[in-house]
């Protein structure tokens, strides 16, 4: 199943209806209905993406906002993450941003090449005094300081603890065994023997952040400074054969037992030991399984990495450049509220991942459930280790996730070699960019 399968539609059909519902449903939240000012109440729409929970929380947290600032309203504008940016091209092309907006990851330097953020660092409303000289260039984007990360995940491997001790399993401990090839053995000798006939993982070798962290331990990255690809196709190649020695030896599961690439984790997550993913992802993924622990390790790490190899990814978001002078420091709050105040993650939760606020992030420790702590302990580990820099994908870029999940369905239906798959693959996503150039 390649493109836009069942789940892909009813995820984007689901969100443009939540899209679509989303004002009428938090009316109260807002002030005029076109965004302006209405006695004196200053009107910002705010643009973000979710599934239903996140909608609800973020309402919920926004109206919270307007309630203790009654001189600012809010007007949501929510949509399924893909519905989300459709939505976006359409109102950049109309010169109809909203104020605030998330910005999906494919997408930034889409935006900024399109002068779409406003500078941030002279908003009077908007505090930077809790985070490093460090920090804030690693926040930068072409050296201006005009979005904000509002939360860092990372790559992790997450593995049942509950199935792992009933099976006898004991992943190696941080350090010189805690590699890639023993990791893949374990995996292998998992699904052999395990009682439950169990697979090690899904197959997933098209999951981003664990692959940009394949490439960084081996001193490729995923995009380079100047904007191209940053990898090569034996960069890309070694990836994608750790992942066949794993699906050749029954270790992961087959697309016909997972239902095409990218699984639904409610459907695989009893079928198998391990998932490659976001640190973020616990949150919301452990609630399927309430009767199951889960655990997140880093990385595995072979001797030979390259230092610094480890990185921060970081969902952001902006204000728009065209916005109205006399709105900015109402927009400035908004940012604050999001950033700076540990109140409104009480309510949002952690599942967009740990506090970029280091002060925040220290206060979110009391209030945390214990998937959270999970979560903001590996983030912790990973903020504090060296890093060399990482850079956003360029123009042109935004459909490299889905040409990567398209030559691992091929190279795992047997009709590409890896060593083709990996050419094609850079090859497709380089002509991308040199169109958007």
């Amino acid at each position: 199943m390649t493109g836009l399968d069942r789940r892909g539609f009813l995820r984007l059909a689901l969100g443009t209806t939540a899209a679509s519902l989303s004002v009428a449903a938090v009316a109260g939240c807002g002030g005029s209905g076109g965004g302006g000012e209405a006695g004196g109440k200053t009107t910002l729409r705010y643009a973000w993406w979710g599934n239903n929970i996140r909608q609800q929380n973020y309402t919920k947290a926004l109206q919270q906002f307007s309630t203790a600032n009654g001189d600012i309203g809010i007007e949501p504008e929510f949509a399924e993450y893909s519905a989300f940016q459709e939505r976006m091209t359409t109102q950049i092309a109309a010169r109809d941003v909203p104020d605030i907006f998330w910005i999906a990851s494919p997408q930034v330097m889409t935006y900024a090449k399109s002068k779409l953020y406003r500078t941030l660092d002279d908003v009077p409303t908007l505090n930077w005094g809790d985070y490093s000289k460090e920090d804030l260039e690693t926040f930068k984007l072409g050296g201006e300081l005009n979005t904000v990360p509002f939360a860092i995940f990372v790559p992790v491997i997450r593995y049942n603890e509950t199935v792992a001790k009933a099976d006898g399993v004991t992943l190696p401990a941080d350090g010189a065994g805690w590699n890639w090839d023993a990791f893949s053995e374990l995996l292998i000798t998992y699904s052999k023997s395990n009682p439950a006939k169990r697979k090690g993982t899904p197959y997933a070798p098209d999951h981003d952040l664990t692959f940009e962290a394949w490439l960084r331990q081996r001193g490729e990255q995923l995009w380079t400074e100047d904007g191209q690809v940053g990898f090569t196709a034996d960069g890309l190649g070694s990836w994608l054969e750790w992942w066949e020695k794993l699906r050749k030896a029954g270790a992961a599961l087959s697309l016909s037992e997972q239902e095409g690439m990218g699984p639904d984790w409610a459907q695989v997550g009893k079928k198998v030991l391990v998932n490659f993913g976001n640190s973020n992802h616990i949150i919301d993924d452990a609630k399927m399984f309430p009767q199951e622990k889960f655990r997140l390790r880093a990385m595995p790490v072979d001797g030979s990495a390259v230092a610094g190899h480890k990185y921060l990814y970081f969902p952001r978001m902006a204000i728009y450049q065209r916005i109205d002078d006399d709105k900015l420091e109402a927009a400035g709050k908004v940012l604050d509220y999001n950033v700076n105040n540990a109140e409104m993650l009480k309510t949002v939760r952690l599942t967009m991942g740990a506090p970029t606020n280091p002060k925040v992030a220290e206060q979110a420790g009391a209030f945390a459930s214990p998937d959270e702590k999970e979560m903001l302990a590996v983030v912790a580990t990973d903020r504090a280790a060296q890093r060399k820099p990482r850079f956003e994908a360029p123009p042109g870029s935004s459909t490299w996730r889905t040409t990567m999940a398209r030559i691992c369905e091929e190279i795992a239906l047997g009709k590409r070699g890896v060593s083709d798959g990996s050419a094609k693959m850079i090859e497709e996503i380089a002509a991308g960019i040199k169109r958007a150039q």
